[in-house]
């Protein structure tokens, strides 16, 4: 148990030192945070959604999103703002896009 919670915790650090840099730009609508999202595969652009909820204290269901981001969750329970919300949207746009599963 205690190899596997670490194991998840590397991950997703490693997932976040990844994917912060093509975050950090995306406090509104800007081309390069969609050229950054262009690139990115159907499991970054997961992660990448995920991530924003997970911030906001969002208590997520499925076994994948519990394994990745743990099982806390706390205030305000992933009520995003405006701009996380116009970022999520961007994101499943270009999941679509690509035809990634959600």
């Amino acid at each position: 148990m205690k190899k596997a919670r670490l194991f998840s915790t590397i991950m997703m650090a490693a997932g976040i030192m990844f994917i912060s840099p093509l975050l950090d730009g995306v406090l509104g609508p800007n081309k390069a945070a969609a050229q950054g999202y262009r690139n990115m595969t159907c499991g970054e652009l997961w992660y990448a959604r995920n991530a924003i909820f997970a911030r906001q204290g969002y208590c997520f269901k499925t076994a994948r999103a519990r394994q990745v981001f743990g099982p806390r969750c706390y205030a305000p329970w992933g009520r995003l703002a405006p701009a996380q919300q116009r970022r999520v949207d961007t994101i499943v746009y270009w999941e679509r896009r690509f035809g990634c599963r959600r």
